[in-house]
């Protein structure tokens, strides 16, 4: 369960799926005999099944969760948005009348469903031929697994196991000062993008969208 105050609770599944997409990279939590197992993996949000879509990847035919996993329980993938740290010395409250502590800003998705384990090497294929188009896109000359030699590649395959997450929920969390005045959130946008980092900027970026 997430601690998801209504003030920061994100409902809007476009929003929510277009932060999946950014994000790209997960961890995967599963329920296992001694508890919980984890990977840390790119996954590719697809429209299907309907209604509510399915995460696609891969992990290592080594790793042990696709294995050990109780497939019988809810998977859970988290993909953790940019988060920054809120100095309270930026509100304008502070020289006012002091009573401001530290914060931190943060986006997070949270999908759950069924998770499933495919061995068929043509869909595992298929798996890695659309993560790779993905992440391949913005350069000026995108490599292909067409690009490898066939027998590599297939000799690759026999060491990955693909997974599929069948939605069932998903819930954003999108904790960008919506708690505090409008001249707070002001002055932490304007803090934040004097930080400079890469960190920082994504989210006064995403509290900026809110703000106007």
């Amino acid at each position: 369960m997430l601690y998801n105050p209504p003030h920061f609770r994100e409902q809007d599944r476009a929003v929510l799926d277009d932060q999946i997409r950014r994000t790209a990279f997960a961890t995967l939590v599963t329920a296992g005999a001694e508890g919980p197992i984890v990977s840390h993996l790119p996954l590719l949000l697809m429209p299907e099944p309907a209604p509510d879509g399915a995460l696609i990847g891969h992990v290592a035919r080594a790793n042990p969760q696709w294995r050990q996993s109780d497939l019988d329980k809810p998977a859970l993938a988290i993909f953790g948005g940019p988060h920054a740290y809120v100095s309270p010395g930026w509100y304008p409250g502070k020289r006012e009348h002091g009573r401001v502590v530290p914060t931190w800003n943060y986006a997070v998705v949270h999908v759950t469903g069924r998770l499933v384990v495919l061995h068929d090497a043509d869909a595992v294929l298929d798996i890695v031929r659309r993560l790779t188009d993905v992440h391949e896109a913005s350069f000026a000359t995108p490599w292909q697994v067409s690009d490898a030699p066939d027998e590599f590649v297939r000799a690759q395959l026999k060491g990955i196991v693909g997974l599929r997450l069948e939605i069932t929920s998903v819930e954003g969390k999108m904790k960008l000062s919506q708690n505090r005045p409008v001249s707070d959130r002001e002055a932490v946008v304007a803090g934040l993008d004097a930080r400079g980092d890469a960190a920082a900027s994504a989210v006064s970026d995403l509290m900026r969208d809110r703000l106007s």
